[in-house]
């Protein structure tokens, strides 16, 4: 039997992998995953699933559903990518990652059946992974996150209790389409069949490509910001509160400013839950809401790493979700460092004006071929007014950042308090949680 790090090494080498090499890796398509999965006996068949799609909250969202329906004392599998240290955090059940033996004994079966001649990507083969593990742990229920889009996306086999769809931003053009409603289109490919589907933000052109695929399904459809479960929610630092929802007051641990209106989809889709049949009490909401970090293991969505100086992390990395972002580092009252580094393949031309002039930048690269230079951003960073020093790597970054802050903190009231961020790129953000703080 191969070693956990052969095997870990043979799917990093000999399937494509998005993570690493882009674009090269999109196979879109179910035809492989569906013959991949019954040759494992279609575990998807043996779930009931919550499947979760949208440009940017999507994570976020999933994680929060699952972390109410462990509080609520079922067993769990949730599904998730990209990982950030450790492959295994893909795939857990009640928060726990799967098994070093049984990703080995997967793909040992895997090869020793020859399903190699299936040529699948790594996605395929990582989905159909944690289907059968889900299946074979017998979980109550699986949160299923959506890899890339929807209508093609590997997850896409399956048939669930419940659709979501956070919202609509622009992200991966190149296999998703130009515009919202082209993206629109792709992501709605979700909604299934008399399967109700939340929809978290849509409005116009979006909007209606979601009311024709519903009407056309014949599926229930329900949009959470003409709901508004939550009441006038307010962040605080210990998280975002409401006191007025359908399960009553709500504390939700995330602080970062796109979170409100992750809220409002993740409390919309728990009250359609419970009105399909599954039972949940008041509490496991308040509770699962409040320990969403606990209890499934999410990281990396404004999440301090230290308090002096105050390091932020986040893994947003598209228009939208520095829409959020930029306004939330922009009120900070002390000064910004900010880390930052971004993808080969990614459209940084809209994304680079909208962050704060006034913060002082450390352009990096991340550890993955993907990276794009440090020296390329700070070029594509100072046409657009940002100015700061190129760094080698993610560390060397970090180190400076804070090395600076703290510099800075000693001739500053504590109101002023210096704010070192990091993010631009999920694989930024998976070096820097490596770094000692």
């Amino acid at each position: 039997m191969p070693t956990y790090q052969q095997t870990i090494d043979f799917l990093y080498s000999q399937t494509p992998l998005f993570q690493q090499i882009g674009a090269a890796a999109y196979k879109p398509g179910l035809d492989t995953v569906k013959a991949l999965a019954a040759a494992f006996g279609d575990p998807q068949r043996r779930l009931k699933c919550i499947h979760v799609a949208g440009t940017n909250g999507k994570g976020s969202t999933a994680h929060s559903i699952a972390s109410v329906l462990q509080a609520a004392g079922y067993r769990t599998g949730l599904f998730t990518s990209p990982h950030l240290i450790d492959f295994r955090e893909r795939i857990r059940i009640d928060g726990q990652m799967i098994g070093e033996d049984e990703v080995v004994e997967f793909v040992d079966r895997f090869r020793r059946e020859n399903l190699t001649r299936l040529h699948p990507s790594f996605f395929e083969l990582t989905t159909v992974m944690a289907f059968d593990w889900f299946a074979r742990q017998e979980v109550d229920y699986a949160v299923i996150e959506v890899g890339l889009g929807g209508r093609l996306d590997s997850t896409n086999i399956i048939t669930p209790l419940l659709s979501v769809i956070t919202n609509i931003s622009f992200d991966h053009t190149a296999q998703l389409g130009n515009t919202l409603p082209e993206i629109a289109s792709e992501k709605a490919g979700i909604i299934k069949e008399g399967v109700p589907v939340v929809i978290g933000e849509a409005r116009g052109d979006v909007r209606e490509v979601f009311l024709r695929k519903a009407r056309s399904e014949k599926a229930p459809i329900f949009f959470a910001e003409d709901l508004v479960p939550a009441r006038d929610p307010e962040i605080t630092p210990a998280g975002i509160v409401s006191a007025s929802t359908p399960f009553g007051p709500v504390s939700y641990c995330l602080t970062g400013l796109c979170q409100k209106k992750n809220l409002q989809t993740i409390l919309t889709a728990l009250d359609l839950l419970r009105q399909l049949g599954v039972k949940f009490p008041d509490d496991a909401v308040k509770e699962g809401l409040a320990g969403v970090t606990v209890r499934t293991g999410l990281a990396g969505r404004w999440m301090k790493l230290s308090d002096s100086p105050l390091t932020i992390c986040d893994t947003g990395h598209n228009t939208g979700g520095w829409e959020y972002l930029a306004s939330q580092l922009d009120s900070h009252p002390g000064p910004l460092l900010v880390v930052l580094g971004f993808v080969n393949d990614k459209d940084i031309s809209h994304i680079l004006p909208m962050m704060p002039h006034r913060g002082q930048y450390f352009f990096t690269r991340a550890s993955v071929p993907r990276a794009l230079p440090a020296e390329t951003l700070a070029a594509k960073a100072a046409e657009a007014g940002l100015q700061g020093t190129v760094c080698a790597s993610v560390e060397e970054a970090v180190t400076r950042a804070r090395q600076t802050a703290l510099e800075n903190k000693k001739n500053l009231p504590a109101v002023e308090e210096p704010l070192v961020f990091i993010g631009g790129s999920t694989f930024v953000v998976a070096d820097a949680l490596r770094c000692e703080f």
